[in-house]
């Protein structure tokens, strides 16, 4: 019997061809006080905290959502997405920043309803957060030619109305410390992707919606949930 032939998981570079190569997927909760708030905790309490999505969870720019199933309450989150070209374990926030390999917007979608019955029963939120296509990310922007992504705003537009609008000044925890954290409970390496956290005005998105985040210096990210 033959193995299996298993496609690696890649994201666009911004004005490249060249495609990078994803080799795990990180997601930070609550790392924005307003988002944290509208979810009911309070945020100067809370350390960070992780979870995963699979790395073919990728969607790209342009690409289509079909509405997953097991869910009616699909949520939109807008994020920096942060893509490592290093790796390393108990990283000081101060060497944060040199294992950064770029920058995209990204769009956390996630079952809402599901996420809910897996809080009030204690369980994990694997199938609320890490379904099929769920970790939208925009093309990657060099960090070399970005500079340091720590401030700038963010917005998720829904049919062209603004939902969110945030700076990424108003992380809880800075790209550097969330690194940091990180690399303190797992060995990052080169392909590891982070997205670092929603603002507050999450909601749910329909079939036929265009879901659009921007941040400034980025390309845009463009979802239609079909």
């Amino acid at each position: 019997m033959k193995l299996p032939v298993v496609t690696q998981a890649t994201l666009p570079i911004h004005d490249s061809a060249d495609r990078f190569p994803v080799r795990r997927i990180f997601c930070v909760g609550r790392n924005y006080a307003d988002h944290a708030r509208e979810m009911g905790h309070d945020p100067d309490r809370e350390p960070p905290f992780f979870f995963t999505k699979p790395a073919d969870a990728v969607l790209t720019d342009g690409a289509d959502l079909p509405y997953p199933p097991a869910t009616s309450d699909l949520h939109h989150e807008a994020e920096l997405v942060v893509a490592l070209g290093a790796g390393g374990a108990d990283i000081a926030p101060s060497d944060a920043t040199a294992l950064i390999w770029g920058y995209a917007a990204g769009n956390d979608f996630t079952r809402r309803d599901l996420q809910a019955q897996a809080k009030k029963a204690g369980r994990p939120w694997d199938m609320a957060k890490g379904f099929d296509l769920s970790a939208a990310c925009g093309p990657l922007h060099r960090a070399d030619l970005t500079g340091p992504m720590d401030r700038g705003r963010m917005q998720l537009l829904v049919n062209g109305d603004i939902r969110q609008d945030t700076d990424l000044s108003q992380m809880i925890w800075p790209v550097a410390d969330i690194i940091s954290h990180l690399s303190g409970l797992v060995r990052l390496a080169p392909g590891d992707v982070i997205f670092t956290g929603t603002p507050a005005g999450v909601g749910a998105v329909l079939r036929g919606d265009v879901v659009e985040v921007r941040i400034e210096g980025l390309s845009a990210l463009s979802t239609r949930i079909t």
